[in-house]
C-alpha cells in the first residue's frame, strides 16, 4: 500500500502489566526514540541507542516478529545476552527495529525490568 508523504508509522508498547500506549513515529527512527519521545515507560536507553547497554529490550509481538526481523548484528545479539529480563525468540533492542511504512501497527512488548 502507498503511503502519503509524511506518513508516521504507529508502534503500540505493552507494558509488562498489560497497560498500553500508542505512538506515531516518524519514519526512519528507532522503536527506542519513538519510546523516548513520547514518555513511554519500561524503555530506559541508557546508551541512547549506541548498543552498548541492552535497556531498551523488548520482545516483539509474535504477530510482527517475522517483519520485524531477528537481530541484525552480532553485537545485538551479544547485548542481548546481557538483558535484566529473560530473553525470549522475540527479544529484539529496541534501537536496532528502525520504523518504515512497512512496521505501521507494530506491537512491542515491555519486560519487567531493564537493569
Amino acid at each position: 500500500m502507498a503511503r502519503t508523504r509524511g506518513f508516521m508509522p504507529k508502534v503500540t508498547y505493552v507494558s509488562h502489566t498489560g497497560e498500553s500506549q500508542s505512538a506515531d513515529i516518524e519514519n526512519g527512527d528507532s522503536v527506542m526514540r519513538g519510546a523516548l519521545d513520547n514518555g513511554v515507560e519500561g524503555i530506559v536507553a541508557e546508551c541512547g541507542g549506541g548498543l552498548a547497554c541492552a535497556t531498551c529490550h523488548c520482545y516483539v509481538d509474535d504477530a510482527w516478529a517475522d517483519q520485524a526481523g531477528t537481530p541484525t548484528s552480532q553485537d545485538e545479539r551479544d547485548m542481548l545476552e546481557m538483558t535484566a529480563s529473560d530473553t525470549r525468540p522475540t527479544s529484539r533492542l529496541s534501537c536496532q527495529i528502525e520504523l518504515t511504512d512497512d512496521l505501521d501497527g507494530l506491537v512491542v512488548h515491555l519486560p519487567e525490568a531493564q537493569y
